[in-house]
């Protein structure tokens, strides 16, 4: 993932309003009651005139057939989470003081999901001011808010090469060997006992189409020399909380050609007795994506290694089928589609999701899935590769849930 320190998030509300939201959310107690009103308007009720009695008749009258519900079907709280409350957990990935500054985020997200990741707060790049100087001040907000609800905390990420402070890169191998060792152990002590699941390296495997090597060419791959850096990671990560499950984590893993790398790296990595728990799956994923690759991943590395977790880390799925030179030079991109998505788009997406989280709650290896924000407005994909409005997350830029929502959350919707 790109670092979200650096981007300017897209506020583009638009489609339906919030009158509509409250609306969809309904007044019983059932339904999430906890999406705020900000407008305090006061509805008076209509009159109506009292319903005259029935003239009697000799025989008794059929019972009518009802008549099938049609519109958009109404939120219920809990309703995302407890459909796969047996399987695995659903978090998103956010911060607290989005979910402070934003109370309809916020009331979706305590509503719907029973897991947090952080975007960037447990990030070398925020922590680690300079060489044992640490700035935990967002880390344990967050941390302090998802105890408060009882919710798990995915520890996202501790080595990645887009949010490395210069400092940890500088002098010998044996120098930086020495730092990220002193780095690992230092944040994972801070926080022993209350984050079990750690990215302790993140989007080290190279890319198909770009290198020959297994191991990504990033700045730890150059500084150290190798990749050796990944087995010194795991392996302080290891000691300084023996509990916690160590996850090597990727994107693109739903391509079969990186599939081939992630199953080599694991199979030379676990070899060396590098001691990883689990795989984290991104899925950043789009509309030409296979689904059954994307599961095919999974099942390669549950055969392979069968005590391995599998988590879904990142999950989103853009409405774009950009070739690869828009990601590499801005060309070549898809128009913009603008704004609200087209319900063609907005079928194929939620079949899409449906077809996914099938696929998941089928493979006992899984236990976890992250979605990559709360509604559209927030997404990264806003701004990456370019800037145009994308539709990839469950709920649009009013909060409103959308077809993607319905598709998973309730087995009986029509997409």
């Amino acid at each position: 993932m790109s670092n979200f320190t650096q981007r300017q998030k897209l506020k583009l509300f638009g489609g339906v309003g919030l009158s509509a939201l409250l609306a969809a959310c309904g007044g019983g107690s059932s339904l999430e009651p906890e999406i705020p009103s900000v407008t305090g308007t006061t509805v008076t009720p209509i009159a109506t005139s009292p319903t005259p009695s029935p003239t009697p008749t000799p025989t008794p009258t059929p019972t009518p057939t009802p008549t099938p519900q049609t519109g958009t079907p109404q939120i219920v709280v809990g309703q995302l989470r407890d459909a796969y409350s047996s399987r695995f957990t659903i978090g998103v990935a956010t911060e607290v003081s989005k979910l402070e500054a934003d109370p309809l985020a916020r009331a979706r997200f305590e509503n719907q999901f029973n897991a947090l990741t952080a975007e960037f707060s447990l990030k070398a790049g925020t922590i680690g001011i300079s060489e044992g100087v640490y700035d935990f001040t967002l880390a344990d907000q967050l941390l302090d808010y998802a105890e408060q609800r009882g919710l798990p905390v995915r520890g996202h990420a501790l080595v990645w090469h887009e949010s490395t402070p210069a400092w940890m890169l500088t002098g010998t191998p044996a120098d930086i060997r020495r730092k990220l060792e002193t780095y690992i152990t230092d944040v994972m002590t801070h926080f022993k006992g209350r984050i079990t699941d750690w990215d302790v390296v993140n989007e080290a495997i190279a890319n198909f189409d770009i290198d020959l090597s297994i191991y990504r060419n990033t700045q730890w791959l150059q500084a150290v020399g190798s990749a050796d850096y990944i087995k010194w990671a795991f392996d302080a990560a290891r000691a300084a909380d023996p509990d916690a499950r160590l996850f090597l984590s990727d994107y693109n893993t739903e391509i079969p050609d990186k599939r081939a790398a992630i199953l080599t790296a694991l199979q030379e990595l676990i070899g060396a007795g590098v001691p990883i728990d689990g795989v984290g799956h991104q899925m950043h994923i789009r509309l030409n994506s296979s689904i059954p690759e994307a599961l095919n991943t999974i099942i390669a590395i549950e055969d392979m290694y069968a005590g391995l977790t599998n988590q879904i880390t990142e999950l989103d799925i853009s409405v774009y089928d950009d070739a690869g030179t828009c990601w590499e030079t801005g060309t070549n991109c898809d128009p913009d589609i603008g704004n609200p998505m087209p319900e063609d788009l907005s079928k194929t997406q939620a079949q899409m999701y449906r077809d996914l989280f099938n696929g998941l709650a089928s493979r006992p290896s899984v236990d976890s899935v992250t979605i990559w924000g709360i509604s559209d407005n927030d997404s990264w994909l806003n701004e990456n590769p370019i800037s145009r409005f994308n539709h990839p997350l469950l709920f649009d830029r009013a909060y409103e849930p959308k077809a993607a929502f319905f598709a998973i959350a309730d087995s009986t919707y029509e997409i």
